[in-house]
């Protein structure tokens, strides 16, 4: 598994990267302070994995998440910083971050993220997990017509919401996980949004499931 890692703090850089390269299965394609040139650091190293700082100078972490997204759609992205707000939390998940985790995580935690994101997971510090159910601990805000969910694709929907990989709904459904990839894809349409976590995210929130 390739992984880019930015991070501005030299200490922390070189720190995880030396962490990453003695982890079997892990491969670390590059570790840079800013993302000034992360268009052709991406399309160069081409990242399963990028593990993305929030304050770089220039390009902010979490705007820089959807150029990487633009580039390579399935490359996940982790946001790691210390940043625990809302606002934050909320523009690095909208913009397609899949997980969201502080800098405290321990080593042992931080890598299990990296394999968990890069199975289909959505790994979250603990205190952001929280913060997340808490938001989106509110009555329903729209009715679920308005989104023209079909019965198949809102049974999808409540498997991703219960933390199912696309083979367990494939195989709960007994469809193909062809099939559950092109219903994923529809539901993100509907829903306009751009990774399985900010799906399961708005589901919680509009009541769908």
């Amino acid at each position: 598994m390739g992984i880019i890692y930015y991070e501005d703090n030299r200490e922390l850089r070189e720190g995880l990267s030396y962490l990453i390269q003695a982890t079997p299965g892990l491969s670390l394609r590059g570790a840079f302070g800013n993302c000034q040139h992360l268009p052709d650091e991406i399309r160069s190293l081409h990242p399963d994995v990028v593990l993305m700082d929030i304050d770089l100078p220039g390009l902010s972490g979490i705007d820089a998440v959807p150029l990487v997204k633009a580039i390579l759609p399935a490359t996940q992205v982790l946001m790691l910083t210390v940043f625990d707000d809302e606002d934050k939390i909320f523009r690095a998940i909208r913009n397609g971050a899949s997980g969201y985790l502080l800098k405290h995580t321990s080593p042992a935690e931080l890598i299990a993220a990296i394999f968990d994101l890069y199975r289909g997971g959505s790994p979250m510090t603990a205190s952001i997990a929280r913060k997340i159910l808490q938001h989106f601990q509110q009555p329903k805000a729209r009715p679920t017509e308005e989104y023209n969910l079909s019965a198949r694709e809102l049974d999808i929907v409540k498997g991703l919401v219960s933390g199912y990989s696309y083979k367990l709904i494939a195989d709960e459904l007994h469809i193909s996980i062809d099939t559950v990839r092109s219903h994923i894809r529809s539901i993100y349409d509907k829903l306009q949004v751009n990774s399985k976590t900010e799906a399961v995210l708005k589901a919680m929130r509009e009541g769908l499931v």
